[in-house]
């Protein structure tokens, strides 16, 4: 298998939207910096165009992958297919933070499910879209999502929410800035 492209064809753009699961890494510039790998409910991610996904980016107990984009803008989207046939799809590219106050904000909110946690929507530009085997990836039945997030952030209220984001998603853990506590 092991293809690579520099853009989304439709075929792949039904197969990523139709996965459950997802994984997001980035990392900073510096050597001494932390590498960040998060996964991500499947569902949320829409492909915008064949060279432009984005995502929710959900308030909780860090803000990482924000922090990484505003340092470099270095980004992967990794998919597994945990069934049907085997594939891994990986989505290289650069990507933004789009935070409620942003211009785009808007356009590519209603593009996306709504979630009362939703912070900021990441967006990224493809430049390289690689296929390989996944072979070594086992099988698992999806159950359904989760409720918990959903749940949390209906309970903080916006109020609530932006208290918790002002005091946890500030930095990352390597203290580079993430989150403008003014406004996100």
């Amino acid at each position: 298998m092991g293809k690579t492209r520099d853009a989304i064809d439709p075929d792949t753009a039904a197969w990523i939207e139709a996965q459950h699961l997802f994984f997001v890494a980035t990392a900073p510039s510096g050597a001494d910096g932390h590498v960040n790998c998060s996964p991500k409910g499947g569902g949320a991610l829409r492909v915008l165009d064949p060279n432009t996904v984005a995502y929710p980016d959900y308030t909780g107990s860090g803000a990482e992958t924000i922090a990484h984009l505003r340092d470099n803008g270095r980004i992967v989207v990794m998919f597994c297919a945990f069934s049907g046939p085997p594939r891994i799809l990986r989505l290289h590219g650069t990507g933004d933070a789009i935070p409620a106050d942003h211009p785009d904000f808007a356009a590519l909110v209603a593009r996306l499910p709504p979630h009362p946690g939703t912070r900021a929507i990441i967006r990224v530009r493809v430049a390289r879209v690689a296929d390989s085997c996944g072979f070594g990836v086992p099988l698992y039945d999806h159950v359904g999502p989760r409720e918990t997030l959903e749940e949390w952030s209906q309970n903080k209220g916006v109020h609530g929410l932006a208290d918790y984001r002002n005091k946890k998603n500030a930095a990352s853990i390597d203290g580079l800035p993430a989150l403008d506590p003014a406004g996100e």
